[in-house]
């Protein structure tokens, strides 16, 4: 798989690539995911840091729906 490529409107309604280092932490990429999250992924964002309860004493990064309503996880890694 290629890299993930982000995109943000410009001034005239136009996508325009974002750099790879204008996404610099983990949680600014997350928060970008999450809020176009149906519309790249097809996926209907529901919660971010979801508490995994006290047996794992965990968390989910992003958690959403999928269009069978299946629970969709997504976890954010940094391979820096």
């Amino acid at each position: 798989m290629s890299d993930l490529k982000l995109f943000r409107p410009d001034a005239d309604g136009w996508d325009v690539e974002l750099r790879g280092s204008t996404v610099a932490l983990e949680v600014q990429l997350q928060r970008r995911i999450e809020a176009s999250m149906e519309a790249m992924l097809g996926i209907r964002f529901l919660a971010s840091e979801y508490p995994t309860g006290p047996w794992h004493r965990g968390r989910i990064d992003s958690l959403g729906l999928d269009e069978n309503d299946t629970p969709a996880l997504i976890e954010f890694t940094d391979r820096r």
